[in-house]
């Protein structure tokens, strides 16, 4: 019997899991959308809170219990679910987002929560910068380490080159620094770091 060649992750050991109670956790957030009833009708709302598997909506139409809703909402895009409760100001609805695209709604969502506490400009490119030392030890989940590089960092967020194998709101460990990988790109990944820096904080000598 041929023996199979091991993989780089064999043997590793665990380093963290996120819970399900954490990837779906709701995020209150407040961004225009408009509304597309099942009779055809459109109505502009506002979201209050949402997670990947909810979300309430401010508006001034209402639709009926079980109804199928469209919500397109700016920076997330379209969603569709079943009215659950009418509210005095809006109402509630599930959300239908398939299983592989859970991950990168709750990223958003971790994204636009860090920019409410912290203030953050929406545009990494606002106190964009290269550090000294652009190399890092990246850990991932399964206890793996790889060296990245660092290619520019902000606040909010970083920029890494590296051909490890990561997924849009994979968790990661970058130096001692949390990270939720927002968008992958063939050289590397851009993640936003769980626990953003202060204003004024971080600069060309910074090590995560």
């Amino acid at each position: 019997m041929t023996k199979q060649p091991k993989s780089e992750f064999e043997g590793c050991k665990p380093l963290f899991v996120l819970s399900d109670s954490r990837r779906f956790q709701r995020v209150e957030i407040s961004l225009p959308g408009r509304c597309i009833f099942s009779s055809g009708s459109e109505h502009p709302c506002r979201t209050v809170d949402i997670s990947p598997g909810g979300m309430r909506l401010s508006a001034l139409a209402s639709p009926r219990r079980g109804e199928t809703v469209l919500a397109d909402i700016d920076d997330l895009g379209r969603f569709e679910g079943s009215v659950i409760r009418i509210l005095h100001d809006g109402f509630a609805m599930t959300l239908r987002v398939p299983a592989a695209e859970r991950e990168a709604l709750a990223a958003k969502l971790t994204w636009h929560a860090n920019q409410r506490a912290l203030d953050i400009p929406d545009d990494r490119s606002h106190g964009r910068l290269v550090p000294v030392n652009q190399y890092a030890v990246m850990r991932t989940p399964d206890g793996c380490e790889h060296t990245v590089r660092i290619s520019d960092l902000s606040a909010s967020g970083v920029a890494v080159e590296t051909s490890a194998p990561v997924r849009v709101g994979l968790h990661v460990l970058i130096g001692e620094t949390e990270v939720t990988v927002l968008r992958v790109f063939e050289e590397g990944f851009a993640g936003l770091f769980l626990s953003p820096f202060a204003p004024g904080e971080i600069n060309e000598n910074t090590i995560l």
